[in-house]
């Protein structure tokens, strides 16, 4: 898996603290990007906390993903206040580029057989292409096969995407993508993300009510 943070809005916290300061002020937008950045900061962190996060909405991110399976891309996309851009299965002839599972690798015996049907696959899909459009000669490609996609978030979808795929209960790939982005915002926007998270580590409460998870709240 490969993540990149390709683009971002520049100075994210302050634009951010500036909207959320311009709703109670008379002053010219500029003026208030101009104030002292701590001060913007600490308002920011607070309007956050209250849950008054539209603000944040100012502030997009930009990421370039490969090394991916469907599976987890059908996932993804299903986060609908975004823009994707992914690889074409119809335009692009695949490569036998797949992923494996975690639980498929503990087991030698499966990754072998594993490996071995994934071989199978792509001779297949390698002998019918030649007789028939790529567009169908892709039904027989599986979830794992590997996959690039441009993706843009706003900060506050993002914060609901790591809420949701940052949790030990996401499905085990879109949970990796979801901690490397994070991790990657942080960087760029230390205000806004800095409590971002599964909800168990940030506010204390499981939505799940899974008692048996090791992060669940004692």
């Amino acid at each position: 898996m490969k993540v990149e943070l390709i683009s971002y809005t520049p100075e994210a916290d302050i634009i951010a603290a500036a909207a959320a300061k311009l709703t109670h002020s008379n002053s010219d937008i500029k003026e208030l990007m101009e104030e002292d950045k701590e001060k913007l900061g600490r308002l920011l962190k607070y309007v956050i906390k209250m849950g008054h996060t539209s603000v944040i909405e100012h502030a997009y991110f930009t990421f370039a993903i490969s090394g991916v399976s469907r599976a987890l891309t059908h996932q993804l996309v299903r986060h609908r206040i975004a823009s994707y851009s992914q690889q074409s299965q119809r335009y692009v002839e695949q490569k036998m580029e797949y992923v494996i599972p975690p639980s498929i690798s503990k087991s030698k015996k499966t990754k072998i057989e594993y490996e071995r049907m994934m071989n199978k696959i792509w001779d297949f899909y390698n002998k019918i292409k030649e007789e028939v459009p790529i567009e169908d000669a892709r039904y027989v490609l599986p979830n794992a096969t590997c996959s690039r996609i441009m993706v843009s978030m706003n900060a506050r979808s993002l914060l609901n995407f790591f809420e949701l795929r940052c949790c030990l209960h996401a499905q085990w790939e879109i949970r990796k993508l979801a901690w490397r982005m994070l991790h990657l915002v942080k960087k760029v926007a230390p205000a806004i993300f800095e409590n971002a998270g599964p909800p168990c580590l940030t506010k204390h409460v499981c939505p799940m009510n899974k008692k048996d998870c090791v992060w669940y709240p004692k």
